[in-house]
C-alpha cells in the first residue's frame, strides 16, 4: 500500500501570504496549490564552525593577535603564510618557500624589508625577503599620516595650486575651460587639459569697406582656409581694394600652410604691383602666379618638418584660390579651383550672377555637354578638382576676368564651405543680409553662420567686398581671359 506523508501545517500563503484555513488544498485568495508545499527537510541542525581543539601530542596553533588599526580603519597584516605550519598544493612546507624568494635589492640575506607602519616579526619569525613596493605613506605619527597615496600631480584642490593656477606667467594664456590654468606651447591646459581653440580656427578682419571672416567649420579638426585682406592706391591716387581667399585641399600635405603661404603671396603681389601703374587685369595674373611659385617651395621642405602632425599625408601641399580686385571703375576676378566669386546687386530686384567657372570634375561635365548642371553636381565626383596650386598640379593655368559694374552691388568671394549651402546665385543672394553693403563684416559672419547652420561640413570662409558707383545707364563691359 502507498504510504501517506502528512502536510506540514501552513502559517501563510507561499504565493500570497495570507494565512490559510484549516485543511484547505487551495489559498483562498490566490488560488496556490498548497499541497504542492514540500515537507518539512529532516533535522540538520547548524554548526557553529569553532577552532578545533589541539590533538593530543600535537602543539596548537597559536594565531597572532591583531595589530591596532591606523587612521583608514584598516588593520595592518599580522602574518604571512609563510609564518604558520602548512604545505602549499605541491606538499612542500611553507617554510621552504620563504627561503627561495628572491631578496630586495639593498638588503642583506636573511634581513627582510622595513616592515611598515604598525608591522612587526610575528611570534619571533625573521621578516620576509619578499620584495615589497611601498605605497609611499607618510611616516607613521606624522601629520600626512592618512592613509593616502601621493598624487602624481599636484591636487587643484590646495589653496597653493589653485593660485599658482590662477596667476599664470606672464604672457602666458589661461584656459578657456577651466579659466585658471595656463596653456603650454602645445596648446592645451597644464591644469585640466583641456585643447584650447587655434587662432585659426575662427578669424575675423574688417579693413575700410571690405571685410573677411573665417571658420573651422563643425566637422573638421582644423581650419585649412586662410584670407587676405588689403588696400593699396593707384597712381592717379584712386583707392584699390583686395580680397585674396584660399581653401587648402585636405588630401595634401600641410593644406593650411598652402593656403596662409598662397593668400599672404598673392595679397603681397597685388599691392606691389597695383600701385606700380600695372593693370589691374594682368596684377591679378602674375599675384596667381606668386601664390603657386609659394605653394611650391613648400613641397621643398624635409619630410621631417610635417612628422609632428598625424593628420598630414606624405604628398605636395595643395590649395586652392579665388581674388577680387576694385581699383577704379573695374572689378577684377581670378581663380584656381572651384573657390567662387558672386555678385550681388544693392537692388536685389536685378539679376545676381556668379563671376568664377570651377575648376571641376562637374565644370567639365557641363562645358562638354555631357551634363546638365544639376545631374552634374549631383554626382560623388563634382568636387573633384581638376586645378590648384601646388607641385603637383598638372598645369598653372590663372583665370582671370575684368568686369565694369553699371550699379551698385556686393562682391562675394567664398570657398566651397559656404557656396555648398548656396550654390545658385540666387541661393547666394537670398542669404547675404540686406545691410550687407553697409556693414560688410556683420554680413560675412552672417553668411558663415549660414553655413554652420547648414551642416558646417567644410571650413567656410568668406570675403565682402561692397562696390559703389553711380548709375551710368544699362549694360556693362567684361572681358574674360
Amino acid at each position: 500500500m502507498s504510504q501517506s506523508h502528512q502536510q506540514p501545517a501552513l502559517s501563510q500563503c507561499p504565493g500570497c501570504a495570507e494565512p490559510p484555513a484549516a485543511g484547505d488544498l487551495f489559498c483562498g485568495v490566490c488560488g496556490y496549490d498548497l499541497s504542492a508545499v514540500p515537507g518539512r527537510p529532516g533535522d540538520r541542525p547548524t554548526m557553529a564552525i569553532t577552532v578545533p581543539p589541539a590533538a593530543s601530542g600535537a602543539e596548537a596553533v597559536r594565531w597572532p593577535a591583531a595589530a591596532e588599526t591606523d587612521s583608514s580603519d584598516m588593520p595592518a597584516p599580522v602574518h604571512r603564510p609563510s609564518d604558520l605550519p602548512g604545505t602549499d598544493s605541491g606538499g612542500r612546507p611553507l617554510a621552504e618557500q620563504e627561503k627561495e624568494q628572491v631578496q630586495e635589492p639593498g638588503v642583506a640575506a636573511g634581513q627582510g624589508a622595513p616592515a611598515g607602519p604598525g608591522q612587526g616579526p610575528v611570534g619571533g619569525a625573521e621578516p620576509s625577503a619578499v620584495p615589497v613596493r611601498h605605497d609611499d605613506r607618510a611616516v607613521p605619527g606624522g601629520a600626512e599620516h592618512s592613509g593616502d597615496f601621493a598624487l602624481a600631480a599636484p591636487d587643484p584642490r590646495t589653496a597653493e595650486h589653485a593660485a599658482a593656477a590662477a596667476a599664470p606667467a606672464a604672457g602666458g594664456k589661461v584656459c578657456v575651460a577651466c579659466r585658471s590654468g595656463r596653456v603650454d606651447s602645445d596648446g592645451y591646459c597644464e591644469n585640466c587639459g583641456h585643447a584650447q581653440p587655434r587662432e585659426r580656427d575662427h578669424m575675423e578682419q574688417e579693413l575700410g569697406s571690405v571685410a573677411a571672416v573665417s571658420d573651422r567649420g563643425l566637422r573638421h579638426h582644423r581650419n585649412e582656409d586662410s584670407f587676405a585682406v588689403s588696400s593699396t592706391a593707384l597712381p592717379d591716387g584712386s583707392p584699390a581694394v583686395v580680397a585674396i581667399v584660399c581653401d587648402g585641399v585636405s588630401s595634401a600635405s600641410r593644406p593650411d600652410e598652402a593656403s596662409a603661404a598662397a593668400a599672404n603671396a598673392a595679397n603681397e603681389s597685388l599691392l606691389e604691383s597695383l600701385p606700380r601703374g600695372t593693370h589691374p587685369q594682368q596684377a591679378m595674373h602674375e599675384a596667381i602666379v606668386a601664390a603657386s611659385e609659394a605653394v611650391n617651395a613648400l613641397a621643398q621642405e624635409p619630410a621631417g618638418a610635417m612628422e609632428h602632425d598625424a593628420h598630414r599625408h606624405q604628398n605636395a601641399p595643395a590649395c586652392t584660390l579665388v581674388g577680387a580686385v576694385m581699383a577704379g571703375e573695374l572689378l577684377i576676378v581670378g581663380w584656381v579651383g572651384d573657390s567662387r566669386v558672386y555678385w550681388v546687386p544693392e537692388d536685389r530686384s536685378r539679376p545676381t550672377a556668379r563671376l568664377t567657372e570651377d575648376d571641376s570634375w562637374a565644370a567639365q561635365m557641363v562645358a562638354a555637354g555631357l551634363m546638365n548642371e544639376a545631374e552634374a553636381y549631383a554626382d560623388e565626383r563634382a568636387h573633384a578638382i581638376t586645378g590648384w596650386l601646388g607641385a603637383d598640379a598638372y598645369e598653372l593655368e590663372p583665370h582671370t576676368a575684368a568686369f565694369k559694374p553699371d550699379r551698385p552691388g556686393l562682391v562675394v568671394v567664398c570657398t566651397d564651405g559656404l557656396w555648398n549651402y548656396a550654390e545658385s546665385a540666387e541661393e547666394m543672394a537670398a542669404a547675404v543680409p540686406a545691410d550687407a553693403q553697409e556693414h560688410p563684416l556683420r554680413g560675412a559672419q552672417v553668411l558663415v553662420g549660414h553655413a554652420l547652420d547648414g551642416g558646417g561640413h567644410d571650413n567656410v570662409t568668406v570675403a565682402l567686398l561692397p562696390f559703389a558707383v553711380r548709375p551710368q545707364g544699362a549694360g556693362s563691359a567684361c572681358e574674360t581671359v
